[in-house]
């Protein structure tokens, strides 16, 4: 609010008790103050969803109803929110307003941002309250836990190998298929996943991100750290049921086993 006393301008800012927060409009305050009382009290007449403000629960009624009222200027793509037109539009744009500060990756959405920086913190927040293993994504925990209800129901029709989700059975599919989507720009290697292609341009960016806590040796990938890993636990997890003999490596083990077949 913005009261007038003689030639002098003075602007009242609504401050928030909990968190100091200041703002210009009474009504925008009240309207935060839902974050700390943790009120939601928009509710939606389809699903019963609750919202702290009116916005969001208008916003969400666009799923029900299919409304998707923001279009993209170059590609026609339609989006429910402006917000996410914003984030889409760093596509066309090549905008990645998000850096990581120790290796420099760029991304485009903070939720990619913030879930990259657990790669160098270790932060593993999703919890399987099942055998007590640790996730950095939720997604990665929701797969895990298929894994105590033994839940499959995708099954590849050339092998019968069964997956929890239709996209793991899809990148299996490959394997039969030799289907090889995703190209180096570089070396013009393919490959059948986009991770692994992600790896791979490591190889000519040099970039080697996941660093050992011991020795400091950086590597490309997290599977090669883990191995690095057991020079310095001792863990020998490969052992040979005709010698005793252990290996560190799964490759050395099999390797050792034609001894005996031969």
């Amino acid at each position: 609010m913005i009261q007038r006393q003689g030639i002098h301008t003075v602007e009242h800012t609504y401050p928030c008790d909990v968190c100091n927060r200041t703002f210009k409009q009474l009504r925008h305050l009240k309207v935060h103050q839902h974050v700390h009382t943790e009120e939601h009290p928009y509710r939606c007449d389809v699903c019963n969803k609750t919202f702290r403000n009116k916005s969001n629960l208008k916003v969400h009624h666009r799923v029900h109803t299919g409304e998707r009222p923001y279009h993209c200027e170059v590609c026609n793509k339609a989006f429910r929110d402006t917000s996410n037109l914003r984030v889409h539009q760093r596509v066309h744009t090549g905008e990645c307003p998000y850096r990581c500060a120790v290796c420099n990756e760029t991304f485009r959405r903070l939720e990619y941002f913030k879930v990259h920086q657990r790669v160098h913190t270790g932060e593993l927040p999703y919890h399987c309250d099942v055998c007590n293993r640790t996730f950095k994504l939720l997604r990665h925990l929701k797969v895990h836990q298929l894994v105590h209800t033994e839940e499959s129901p995708y099954r590849c029709d050339v092998c019968n190998k069964a997956f929890s989700y239709a996209n793991s059975l899809k990148v299996h599919q490959r394997v039969h298929s030799g289907e090889h989507p995703y190209c180096c720009n570089v070396c013009n290697k393919t490959f059948s996943n986009k991770s692994n292609l992600k790896v791979h341009q490591r190889v000519h960016t040099g970039e080697r991100p996941y660093r050992c806590e011991v020795c400091n040796k950086a590597f490309r990938d997290t599977s090669s750290l883990k191995l690095h890993q057991r020079v310095h636990t001792g863990e020998r997890p490969y052992r040979c049921e005709m010698c005793n003999k252990t290996f560190r490596r799964l490759e050395y083990f099999k390797v050792h086993q034609r001894v005996h077949t031969n």
